[in-house]
């Protein structure tokens, strides 16, 4: 039988010194970040809306979400896919992206498990945090 490359793909990006990683099949598009309009009143979490080919663009910063410090700011936003409303977009502004990596599902550590955490992926150099795409944007 072939050696598979992993049960899931994903889509593995840097929030400040940490790596973090989303389903591909989530992911609509990576662009870089454009000029943001900020939103009154808004959760601290949405940074602001980005026009994106017409489409308006909520941008949610994940690490609002994740309670991580802020010492730099995204330059990177991966534009998620979006249920069934086309006119309605959400993307995470991000540091960085790294790859996309296969992974086996059966190797993820899901006692970590928590609201907005799927679970853990170990690496060579360390430790990747496998989140929840639907409950950061909530």
């Amino acid at each position: 039988m072939p050696e598979t490359v992993g049960d899931v793909q994903v889509l593995e990006f840097r929030l400040e010194d940490r790596k973090y990683c989303i389903d591909i099949a989530h992911v609509d598009e990576i662009v870089d970040k454009d000029e943001l309009t900020p939103l009154p009143n808004s959760e601290p979490r949405v940074e602001g809306v980005m026009d994106l080919r017409g489409i308006t663009t909520t941008i949610i910063n994940p690490k609002q979400v994740l309670d991580l410090d802020e010492t730099e700011t995204g330059e990177r936003v991966v534009v998620l896919e979006t249920e069934d409303d086309e006119e309605r977009s959400v993307g995470w502004l991000i540091d960085a992206v790294n790859q996309v990596v296969g992974i086996d599902t059966d190797e993820v550590d899901e006692s970590v498990e928590s609201e907005s955490v799927r679970g853990i992926v170990r690496q060579d150099d360390g430790f990747v945090v496998w989140v929840k795409p639907e409950e950061i944007n909530n």
